[in-house]
């Protein structure tokens, strides 16, 4: 007997997370994934190995009602991960109409999943819809969301559009608030990839302000892991959950430590603070997380020392 393949739609899926989930979902043979990205900062080189049959790629924009609903109405999707966005501090804040457009691709999604075979949407949001934290840990429910800059914004009414869609048309949702995650499919754009690649070719590490903002950075293999086992799991249907690690980290901690680690003659020099989006604070409750995975999480040492033996990250960073 012959079982059809779980068909699966994920946006975004040549970035550092969606590449990563994308690996996870076809280890499975019983699903079929369908990558879709305009390649504005996602890359070829991310993709699965072509020697393994179940995905395909399509260049497209989900911004671009066209561009997406001719992949929306040839595969009957049964799930759809939408993890497409502009992404990166400096460029969200050079290019805030790209970052705002990014509502439209949000709509695209919902409008083509609703009323078809679309089983369950999940959604790719942000830490940075708290804003400038006013506690800590930042609670899903309890912690008031702050969002100021556009990226936090779209990511914020982003949510807001997923409730609406379930509670309008009853579109099962799952929201995912991504925590500071990095691996070796990370571009130097973000600043655990940025730091590592300065420090492996010495030069020096650059620090905004005087680097006492604290982040908790979270490797990817333990974000996946834990979108990966709610899907397989049909966990927190119209739920939101932080995915993150809770160990603070202090920007210039990071900087020592990644010279400390890649034995490196790098040296940090400060740069005048953002004007806005660098956010002092971040740190999530991550019960929910911790209650799902049931494992120890992986830790900031460990997860550079990963990268520096990873060859992919390697390879991205090697002077041309």
């Amino acid at each position: 007997m012959i079982t059809e393949k779980i068909k699966i739609l994920v946006t975004g899926g040549a970035g550092n997370i969606g590449s990563a989930l994308v690996e996870k979902l076809i280890s499975n043979p019983n699903n079929f994934v369908v990558i879709v990205d305009n390649l504005s900062t996602g890359y070829l080189s991310k993709l699965p190995s072509s020697e393994k049959p179940n995905w395909k790629f399509i260049k497209a924009d989900v911004n671009q009602k066209n561009d997406i609903s001719s992949v929306m109405l040839s595969y009957n999707f049964d799930y759809v991960f939408h993890f497409s966005a502009v992404v990166g501090v400096i460029r969200t804040q050079e290019n805030p109409i790209d970052v705002l457009n990014d509502i439209e691709g949000i709509k695209n999604i919902l409008n083509f999943s609703k009323n078809s075979t679309v089983k369950h949407v999940y959604f790719s949001s942000s830490s940075e819809v708290y804003g400038e934290p006013v506690e800590l840990p930042q609670n899903e429910h309890r912690t008031p969301l702050n969002s100021r800059v556009p990226y936090a914004v779209v990511k914020n009414v982003g949510e807001c559009f997923f409730r609406s869609y379930g509670q309008i048309y009853q579109l099962p949702y799952t929201i995912f608030r991504f925590f500071n995650t990095y691996g070796p499919n990370q571009s130097t754009d973000f600043v655990v990839a940025r730091f590592l690649a300065a420090a492996l070719h010495n030069k020096d590490i650059t620090v905004y302000g005087d680097g006492s903002q604290t982040r908790t950075f979270t490797y990817v293999d333990d974000t996946v892991d834990v979108c990966n086992h709610i899907f397989e799991n049909k966990l927190l249907t119209n739920e939101v959950i932080n995915i993150g690690n809770d160990e603070l980290t202090t920007i210039k901690s990071l900087a020592e430590l990644t010279i400390k680690l890649a034995n490196s003659s790098s040296k940090i020099i400060h740069l005048p603070p953002l004007k806005e989006g660098d956010m002092t604070r971040r740190q999530p409750d991550n019960f929910k997380m911790r209650e799902i995975l049931q494992k120890k999480l992986i830790g900031i040492e460990e997860g550079i020392k990963r990268m520096m033996n990873d060859q992919r990250f390697l390879n991205s960073i090697r002077e041309k």
